[in-house]
Formats: C-alpha cells, sequence, structure tokens
C-alpha cells in the first residue's frame, strides 16, 4: 500500500550552505544530457573508447534470493553453515549465474562498456529503476516529487550532505549518544554537535522542541541549527528503534522549527524486535507465512513516510544487505537537495564504482523486488538469531535481572541488569546465591548489529579515586590482553566527558561478525575478566 500524496516538496533551497550554493553544474557533466538524444556524434568529451577496456565481460555466481531459512527454530544454528548442511537442498550452495557483457544485446541491458564509461553522478539508469520501484514500495514518501541519487556508502552521503547543508560555525542536532564517524565528518569543516537527551527509543521529542525553544545565540556563539542527524532504527550505539509516534513528533517540531532531517539508515532490514529468553522462546523467528506487504508494514518506517514537505534526505547503503566492499548506497531526498548532492558528487575524487553498480545492479535485476525482499527477510532471521545467541551467552556467564528504565536516555526499555555468578562449590547455583552487585547492565538491542553494555562501576574499589573514565579504559586494556576486543563507548558521546568521576562507562559488542564459538569464548574471558577487575583496586 503506497501512502497519500501530499503534492511536492516545498522549497527548502534557504537550507543550502554557501559552498552548495557557489557550486555549478560540472561544465563537462552538463554535457551528458545531449549523449542520449539520437544520432548525435559527440566529439566532445574524453572518453576512451570502451573496445579498449580489457574486459570482454564479467561473471559471477550469485545466491538465489531464499538462500536464508525463514523459520529456523531454537534447536537449530544460528549459523547459515549448519542449516545449509543439513537443509533440504544439501550442503551446496544455491547460485544463479549472472554474465555482464561489454556491450549490451538489448538497449536496456547492464553492460560494462556504459558502467566502465564516464558517467553522470546519479547512477546507472536501470540501478535508478530499481531504486525507485525500492523506494516507492518499502519507504512509500509523502510527497510526489522526491528522487534517488548514488553515494558511495552512508558516510560519505553523510559527509557530502555536511558540505550541501552546513557553513562553519553551525551546528548539528543529534543524540546524545551517536555514531562517532558522523561527528568526525563534520568537525573539520567547525560544524558542533548538539546533543538531545534520549529515552528508549531514541532522540526526544521533547528535548528536541526545548533544546530549540530555548536557543540563545549569543550564549551558545552560533545561530540555531537547522539540520538534524539521527539513526533511528538500531541506534547506533544504543540498538533502539524509534518507532512511528515517536517519528511523527519529531518531524512535527522540525517542520515548526525548519529543520532538515538526515536520516542514516544502515540497519533499517535488520529489525529483529524484543528480545525473548531462551526458556520462554518459540519459534520466534518465523517469517516463512509473511507476505511482503506484512514484513513490510511490520517495520518501523521511514521518516520519508511522514514527509509531506520534502525535508528529509534519506541515507541507504547496501552495505548490510548485499556487501561493504561494494561502496554503495544512496538518498532519496527532494529534486532541489539532490542537485545539489550530485554537483558535490560530480567534483568529489570519491565516487561511485562502475564495476559496483555492474554488480549490484545486476544482482538486483536477477533477484527482482521480490527477490530483494525474500533475501532481507532472510538476513532479518539471522541477525535476530545472532542478537539472542549473544545475549544467551550473557545470561549463561551472569545472572541477568530484568527491569524497566525509568530514566535517561534508556527510559521506557527493558533493562537487564548483570551480576556475577558464584564459581567453584556454586555450580548449581540457586537465587540466593547469586552475587547481586550489579557491574553491567543492557537493553538487548531490537535492531542492527550491537548490543551496547552500561558498565557500573560505582561499585568498583577504585571508583571514588579513578572514575568511570579510567575505570572504562582500564577494563578495556584488560579485555584487550586477555583476547577481547570492546568498542570503548566514550567515542559514541556527542559531548565531550569533563568529569571523570561521575556517571557510568559503556562498550559497543558487535555480534554480527564472529561464530557462535568465538562469542562464547569472548563472553567468558568477559567473565573472567569482570570478576578479577570488580573484586580488587586496580
Amino acid at each position: 500500500m503506497v501512502s497519500e500524496k501530499h503534492g511536492d516538496a516545498i522549497n527548502l533551497s534557504h537550507h543550502l550552505s554557501d559552498i552548495a550554493r557557489a557550486r555549478q553544474t560540472s561544465p563537462l557533466k552538463g554535457l551528458a544530457k545531449y549523449l542520449g538524444n539520437p544520432g548525435l556524434i559527440s566529439l566532445a568529451g574524453g572518453m576512451p573508447n570502451p573496445a579498449y577496456f580489457p574486459f570482454a565481460s564479467v561473471s559471477g555466481e550469485a545466491l538465489v534470493p531464499d538462500s536464508y531459512p525463514l523459520n529456523v527454530t531454537t534447536e537449530s544454528s544460528s549459523t547459515s553453515w549448519f542449516w545449509k548442511l543439513f537443509s533440504s537442498s544439501g550442503s551446496k550452495e544455491r547460485t544463479t549465474p549472472i554474465t555482464i557483457g561489454k556491450y549490451p544485446k538489448k538497449p536496456e541491458d547492464v553492460n560494462l562498456a556504459t558502467a566502465l564509461q564516464y558517467g553522470m553522478a546519479t547512477g546507472l539508469p536501470q540501478l535508478k529503476e530499481v531504486l525507485k520501484e525500492f523506494v516507492e514500495k518499502v519507504y512509500q514518501p509523502a510527497y510526489g516529487n522526491w528522487t534517488t541519487l548514488i553515494h558511495t556508502g552512508n558516510t560519505d552521503g553523510w559527509a557530502k550532505a555536511v558540505l550541501t547543508l552546513l557553513n562553519p560555525g553551525e551546528g548539528i542536532l543529534c543524540s546524545e549518544w551517536t555514531y562517532p564517524s558522523a561527528l568526525a565528518s563534520a568537525l573539520p569543516f567547525s560544524v558542533t554537535p548538539v546533543p538531545v537527551a534520549m529515552d528508549g527509543q531514541g532522540m526526544r521529542s521533547d528535548a528536541l522542541r526545548k533544546v530549540l525553544a530555548e536557543w540563545d545565540e549569543e550564549a551558545r556563539g552560533m545561530p540555531r541549527p537547522h539540520v538534524l542527524y539521527t539513526v533511528p532504527v538500531g541506534q547506533n550505539p544504543t540498538g533502539a528503534t524509534m518507532l512511528a509516534a515517536r517519528k511523527k513528533e519529531i518531524y512535527a517540531v522540525c517542520v515548526e522549527y525548519d529543520i532538515v532531517i538526515v536520516e542514516d539508515d544502515p540497519y533499517y532490514f535488520l529489525q529483529v524486535g524484543d528480545y525473548v529468553p531462551e526458556s520462554e522462546r518459540a519459534n520466534q523467528n518465523d517469517l516463512s507465512s509473511a507476505s511482503d506487504d506484512v514484513f513490510i508494514a511490520g517495520l518501523a518506517p521511514s521518516y520519508l513516510k511522514f514527509d509531506y514537505q520534502g525535508r528529509v534526505i534519506r541515507l541507504d547503503t547496501f552495505s548490510k544487505t548485499v556487501a561493504p566492499g561494494s561502496r554503495l548506497g544512496w538518498y532519496t531526498c527532494n529534486p532541489m537537495f539532490a542537485e545539489r548532492l550530485e554537483r558535490a558528487a560530480e567534483t568529489s575524487t570519491q565516487a561511485p564504482s562502475g564495476f559496483s553498480q555492474t554488480l549490484v545492479t545486476s544482482l538486483l535485476l536477477e533477484w527482482k523486488y521480490d527477490g530483494y525482499i525474500r533475501w532481507l527477510k532472510g538476513l532479518r532471521v539471522q541477525y535476530k538469531q545472532r542478537r539472542d545467541y549473544f545475549v544467551d551467552c550473557l545470561a549463561e556467564e551472569f545472572h541477568l535481572r530484568k527491569t524497566v528504565a525509568t530514566q535517561g536516555y534508556r527510559a521506557g526499555a527493558t533493562v537487564l541488569e548483570a551480576s556475577l555468578k558464584p564459581k567453584g562449590i556454586f555450580v548449581n547455583y540457586k537465587e540466593k546465591d547469586v552475587l547481586y552487585s550489579r557491574i553491567f547492565s543492557l537493553v538487548p538491542p531490537t535492531a542492527g548489529m550491537f548490543v551496547w553494555l552500561e558498565m557500573h562501576f560505582e561499585e568498583h574499589p577504585s571508583f571514588a579515586e579513578l572514575g568511570y573514565k579510567k575505570l572504562e579504559n582500564k577494563l578495556w586494556i584488560a579485555l584487550a590482553e586477555a583476547g577481547v576486543l570492546f568498542g570503548p563507548g566514550q567515542m559514541f558521546s556527542a559531548t565531550p566527558v569533563t568529569n571523570e568521576t561521575e556517571g557510568n562507562g559503556h562498550f559497543r559488542i558487535s555480534f554480527s561478525f564472529n561464530d557462535n564459538s568465538e562469542m562464547r569464548k569472548a563472553v567468558a574471558i568477559f567473565g573472567t575478566v569482570a570478576r578479577k577487575f570488580f573484586s580488587s583496586r586496580v
């Protein structure tokens, strides 16, 4: 079902940066609009002759869209190799051949002569057609003249958005915990993060309104921000997912205060739902009976679905659904923003690879829309099982007590508070045997690839003299020396740490890459190191 349209985007050109206003269409790129004219003989460009490209064709074997099951139960291994070995399809991966020739047999064919040539920054026409259908059916933008534009991954897409929207000395509205590379992309241009308080769904709409309503330009030393950066699904690093009602609230605030929303959404199709303890789990992963429409309707909607003014620039990537090495993604936004972002791409040294576009486009044309959705369903099941398995490992190593957060960035979310289990004679421990000193807590992520631990260092013997920042660093080093590397939490803070003796430490842990045995081993090492670390001064 496609959402109701509310006309075309409004004029938001006043949000463009000075650099974006100064950019002109590349003189050579400006000639490209004539290249499709029938009978045209072009002697204007400096394009090499395709006959000299040293590739006659490129071939590969692509997995079929239903390579991963939709109904793996808790009794089966969460790793894909196990399912492939014992599924009815046998141990051999099922594939389909894809060959891209140098020259097209039909005008609409993807071909190397076009894909490897200098081309328009908007992307291959065939890829744009695929994305048009995908965006229309999945995200359902609420205005009529949206368009798509290729970029080389979301971090690069965001960097170009910074140059297009922001001038030096301005600020970016962002969550209090956020993706550090997004801030790193902006800081060299003298753009400052403006943190907004969070709860269990991510950024709070009331906190956003408060920041904007109480903005004091003289006290802050910069104008009120007009750009908001958000990772609303699988919020990086907390793993929170923002639901429709909250997005509507934030969008309304952004309309009221004239804010452009940059929606960075790499984990959109890794929405895995709430964690259910293993003892209570009963085939929570079954998507076999869900139609495509039901699957899509069950996902938290994009801001695009509520964007009737064209003030959202959405960043999508194939990094999490195809391969990060493709360095390929796309914007969905209004034509005015797309035109300026395209001009930024025309003069960039980092442009979408012709090889990447060719391979990904050919894959999607082979799979078609239904096949790609089937692939995404399978990925969702795989990541749900990975999330469940990692939290299960924590539950085996530590005692996890369920509670509900009432304040702070996790307010409203179910929290698991971890304490140490006794060792030795208490192998078959009972509830009364648990060492109730809380050492960390987590909210099982509802999307994405990460578990975000909050370390409760106030229980540590050296907390009064060292504070949480130094203790976080010491524990991080102890874990690394023991053979386990976590992501230190300080790098994800939008606010520099000024008081080392207050607060808690954090770690971001990925469950996306390692196999089950490695994850179990890592958690066991974490338990051993934590037991020693919290039992003595450091």
